[in-house]
């Protein structure tokens, strides 16, 4: 909807939990945007839409279909995701659902088609759980996936890729474990020895990426992933720089410019230990450590989360 964002449907999450909601209905709804009925989709645009040019332009961009092995196929449900129109429709088709939950008193948030209700109790939880189902298959034609709609404790939700803990100074937010792991498979990519790249170039792809991530997750309030990853992370460059040198002359040679000792120096450059385990290495940490990094413009995640929360 015009004016919110993922961060605001967060927060009012944090609010509900704040005010003693520490039960979660994570409802899941299977294959949204493949299920949508047309039908039942274009009589709640008609609802809000009176130019009849208009709904018969949506008609037909709902009916395009998709083209299978060169065959055009016609489609009699689903929006095509990732479409700017999508999320705009997702939100006229779940208006019903958004009206129901205020109208029961319900403390909720709804993102898209990620919902979730707070209530004060488990058994409440299921009660709720099992009765907006019921609203979402009987009047919205939506399938409900049983398996993943679940009821949870709040520190176990999570929403928009974070979640939540308790302190006491109050409720704070994470970044979703998950998401995590998925920002570390794509550093994989980013740092992998076996991509011949230069390391300017390598630099500014892996800048570009963590500006975007941790613009989003800057709403974190737990830095501590963040400093472990970015220990991780400064290792995997490390091990890059290292097989870049190649020879043991040039690895000696840039471990005493970087102000190794010649005994070091030495008893390093012809080590025949693996790239992971010199990379983690006393020796090598002193020859390239954070500030050698710096120096290179290179982001990482704790110095850029402190940046972005400062800013604010």
């Amino acid at each position: 909807r015009p004016g919110r964002s993922a961060h605001q449907a967060v927060r009012v999450a944090r609010r509900a939990i704040e005010d003693g909601h520490r039960w979660v209905v994570d409802l899941d709804l299977d294959r949204f945007f493949d299920r949508v009925q047309h039908d039942v989709l274009m009589a709640r645009v008609a609802r809000k839409v009176d130019d009849r040019g208009v709904l018969k332009l949506i008609r037909r961009y709902l009916e395009a279909g998709i083209m299978v092995d060169g065959v055009k196929m016609p489609s009699a449900e689903g929006t095509p995701q990732g479409s700017p129109l999508s999320p705009v429709l997702s939100n006229i088709m779940l208006d019903d659902l958004d009206r129901e939950l205020f109208k029961r008193g319900h403390r909720f948030v709804r993102y898209a088609d990620d919902v979730r209700v707070f209530v004060r109790s488990e058994r409440a939880a299921h009660r709720v759980l099992a009765s907006v189902a019921a609203v979402v298959e009987q009047r919205l034609k939506l399938k409900v996936n049983r398996e993943k709609s679940k009821v949870v404790r709040a520190s176990a939700a999570t929403l928009l890729g974070f979640g939540f803990y308790f302190t006491r100074s109050g409720v704070k937010i994470r970044v979703d474990p998950k998401a995590l792991a998925r920002w570390k498979d794509r550093i994989r990519g980013l740092t992998s020895r076996r991509w011949s790249i230069a390391m300017d170039e390598r630099v500014a792809r892996i800048n570009r990426y963590m500006t975007g991530w941790m613009g989003y997750f800057q709403l974190s309030d737990a830095s501590r992933p963040f400093r472990d990853l970015d220990e991780w992370f400064r290792r995997r460059m490390r091990q890059i720089r290292w097989k870049e040198w190649k020879y043991p002359r040039t690895r000696r040679a840039n471990l005493r410019r970087l102000g190794i000792s010649e005994s070091f120096s030495y008893q390093w450059g012809n080590s025949s230990k693996g790239y992971w385990r010199i990379a983690g290495s006393a020796v090598l940490q002193r020859a390239l450590p954070n500030s050698y990094w710096d120096d290179l413009g290179l982001l990482t995640l704790r110095p850029t989360w402190q940046r972005l929360r400062s800013a604010r």
